[in-house]
C-alpha cells in the first residue's frame, strides 16, 4: 500500500484513471463533472443526500479528481483554465495523448492536439461539444456497482438503464478533426473544414457521421460556407494503398458503399445549443435554401429519392437531444418533412420500403412465373398422357387395354431377344391360350424348345387330300433341328402316306416316286448329225 501511495499520492486507481485517458484522449478537454458523466455514469446516482448540489457533485467527483492529480503528477495531464460557471478544465499533455492512443487503440498521429489554451475564454464551444458527445452516449450505469446503495438509488440508475439506449462509445468519437481539401491529414492546407465531432459506430447503424455543434452564434451564411467545405473534402479523392483513387475520406474511415446510382455522401447533424443571439428556427429554413444544392436528391416515381453526391444534412436543438437521444424523434433533415429519429434521418426509409416493395413484387413475379410453368408442364404432361392412352394396344381377344407391363413387354425388343409369343394379347388372355395350347400339346409359336424348331407356325395340311393333320401326323413329320422330318412323306397325311406305302409295297415302287425319278434322272442332250457335244457351247 505504501508503494501505491508513493506513485500515486492521491490513491487513485487504474480504473478512474483510465477513464480520464479515454475521456480526455477523445474530448480533448473537459471538467472533472464531464470525464465522471462518460467515465463512471453509476456515480451520477449517489451522494444524493448530501446538503447542497455542488457537495454531491464534489463527492461524486472526487475519484476522477484523485486520478486527474496522480496524473498531473507523472506528467500525463495539466489544468487548462475554467469554464464560464467556474468549473475547472482539464486536458492531457502529449505525453498524456501518447497513454491516451493505447486507450482508445488509435494511432498516435489521430490523436490531435493537447486543446492548450482552450479555457482562455471560458471554453463555452468545447462545453457544447462534450455535452453533445453526452447527449449522444447517453451513457448507462454499471448496476453490479450499486448494489450496495439505498434502494432509491438503485430505482433511479435502473430508470436511466431502461431509458433508449444512445450510440457507440467514448472510442467511437473524435473531436476537432480536420477534414483537409487541400494537403494531407497531418498537415492540412487552406480552404478545408474542422469537424467539431466524428462519430464512427456502425454496429450501432451510424458508420460515419459528421457532426457540428453551433452555439447560435453564427448566421445562416456563415453555417452554408462551412458545409460547403465538407462537400469540397467529400468530393476529393486521393490514391489509395492500391493506387486506386478513392474519397479521401474512405482511406480513414470504412463505411458500406452505396447502390450504383445512388452512393451519398456521409451526413452532417447540426446541433444548435441555444446560448447565442441567433434563432435556430430563423437560421434553419435560410440555411436550407443556401444549400439546396448540396442536399437535394432526385425524387422518382416510387415517391422515394436518389441522393447520390448528396450531403444528408439533418438539425436538431441540444436541449432535445438531451432529453430524447438519438432515438428520439427529434431530428430534421433538410428536405423532408417531419421530425424522424437519428438513424431514419440520416438512412432513406421510403427507399428501403421502395426496395421491399420491389422485391416483394420480384417474388410474387417469380412466383407467379414458376406458377404458369407448373400449369404448362401439367398441361404437357396431361396432353402427353392423352395422346399415349390413344396408343394405348386393344387386346384381340376380349378388347381390353394393355396395362403398362403388358404395352412395355410387347414392344419390339433387341436383335436376339425372345419375343412375345402373343403381342395382340392380354396377359389374362395370352394365359389362356397358351394353357389351351398345352392341353392340345400344340407347340406355342415362339416357344419351341432348343430342339424343336418349326418351320410352320400353322398345322399343316396334306398336299394329296387336303385334310389337316393330326396331332400325332404333325409330331410324326416334325423337323428335328436342322435337319430333314424322318418320315418318308412329310407332306402327306398319316392316311395318303398308309396308301402310298401300301402302293409301294403292290407295285414295288410308287408312281409318284416314279414321277420324282424320273424328274432327277439327267435329261440327254440330242445330238445332232455331224456335230459334237462341244457344238452346243459354240451356238
Amino acid at each position: 500500500m505504501a508503494g501505491k501511495r508513493k506513485n500515486n499520492p492521491a490513491g487513485s486507481t487504474n480504473s478512474y484513471r483510465g477513464d480520464v485517458l479515454r475521456v480526455l484522449g477523445a474530448l480533448k478537454v473537459a471538467t472533472t463533472d464531464q470525464i465522471q458523466r462518460i467515465g463512471a455514469p453509476h456515480l451520477t446516482f449517489r451522494h444524493a443526500d448530501k446538503e447542497t448540489p455542488s457537495k454531491q457533485k464534489q463527492a461524486r467527483t472526487a475519484s476522477h479528481t484523485a486520478a486527474l492529480s496522480d496524473m498531473r503528477v507523472h506528467g500525463l495531464s495539466e489544468n487548462g483554465g475554467s469554464t464560464e460557471k467556474g468549473d475547472a478544465l482539464r486536458n492531457l499533455t502529449p505525453k498524456g495523448l501518447q497513454a491516451a492512443s493505447y486507450e482508445l487503440n488509435r494511432p498516435v498521429t489521430e490523436m490531435g492536439s493537447t486543446a492548450r489554451g482552450a479555457g482562455s475564454s471560458g471554453a463555452s464551444h468545447p462545453m457544447a461539444v462534450n455535452e453533445t458527445v453526452i447527449a449522444m452516449l447517453r451513457p448507462k450505469p454499471n448496476m453490479a456497482r450499486l448494489t450496495k446503495d439505498p434502494a432509491h438509488v438503485q430505482a433511479a440508475a435502473q430508470a436511466a438503464v431502461d431509458s433508449p439506449d444512445g450510440i457507440g462509445t467514448i472510442a467511437s468519437y473524435w473531436t476537432e478533426v480536420s477534414l483537409p481539401a487541400t494537403g494531407t491529414w497531418n498537415a492540412p492546407g487552406k480552404g478545408g473544414a474542422q469537424a467539431d465531432i466524428v462519430l464512427n459506430a456502425p454496429q450501432d447503424g451510424v458508420p460515419l457521421l459528421f457532426i457540428e455543434v453551433d452555439n447560435c452564434h453564427e448566421t445562416a451564411e456563415e453555417l452554408a460556407e462551412k458545409l460547403e467545405k465538407y462537400a469540397r473534402f467529400f468530393r476529393r479523392k486521393v490514391k489509395d494503398t492500391d493506387g486506386k483513387e478513392r474519397p479521401m475520406w474512405r482511406t480513414r474511415w470504412t463505411v458500406p458503399k452505396g447502390r450504383y446510382g445512388d452512393e451519398p455522401h456521409p451526413p452532417v447533424l447540426l446541433v444548435f445549443n441555444r446560448i447565442g443571439e441567433r434563432n435556430p428556427n430563423l437560421t434553419v429554413p435560410r440555411l436550407q435554401e443556401l444549400t439546396r444544392h448540396l442536399w437535394q436528391g432526385e425524387r422518382l416515381p416510387g415517391g422515394h429519392h436518389l441522393y447520390d453526391r448528396k450531403i444528408p444534412i439533418i438539425a436538431v436543438g441540444l436541449n432535445q437531444l438531451r432529453e430524447h437521444g438519438p432515438a428520439g424523434p427529434v431530428f430534421a433533415r433538410f428536405g423532408r418533412s417531419g421530425p424522424q429519429t437519428l438513424l431514419e434521418a440520416i438512412g432513406n426509409p421510403r427507399r428501403e420500403a421502395a426496395d421491399a416493395r420491389e422485391q416483394e413484387e420480384a417474388k410474387a413475379r417469380a412466383a407467379a412465373y414458376q406458377a404458369e410453368l407448373r400449369r404448362a408442364a401439367q398441361e404437357q404432361a396431361a396432353k402427353q398422357a392423352a395422346e399415349r392412352e390413344a396408343r394405348r394396344p386393344v387386346c384381340t381377344g376380349c378388347g381390353t387395354k394393355f396395362t403398362d407391363a403388358r404395352w412395355e413387354a410387347v414392344q419390339p425388343k433387341d436383335w436376339g431377344a425372345a419375343k412375345d409369343s402373343h403381342p395382340q394379347l392380354c396377359d389374362t388372355c395370352k394365359r389362356a391360350a397358351v394353357a389351351a395350347a398345352q392341353e392340345r400339346q400344340e407347340p406355342v409359336r415362339g416357344e419351341a424348345g432348343a430342339d424343336d424348331f418349326w418351320l410352320a407356325p400353322e398345322r399343316p395340311v396334306c398336299t394329296e387330300c387336303g385334310a389337316a393333320f393330326t396331332d400325332e401326323r404333325w409330331k410324326a413329320t416334325k423337323r428335328v433341328g436342322w435337319t430333314a422330318s424322318p418320315a418318308k412323306h412329310p407332306s402327306l397325311c398319316g392316311d395318303c402316306d398308309q396308301r402310298f406305302e401300301d402302293l409301294d409295297r403292290a407295285w414295288g415302287v410308287s408312281p409318284r416316286q416314279e414321277e420324282r425319278d424320273q424328274e432327277q434322272e439327267p435329261a440327254v442332250p440330242e445330238q445332232k448329225a455331224g456335230g459334237t457335244w462341244l457344238s452346243r457351247f459354240r451356238r
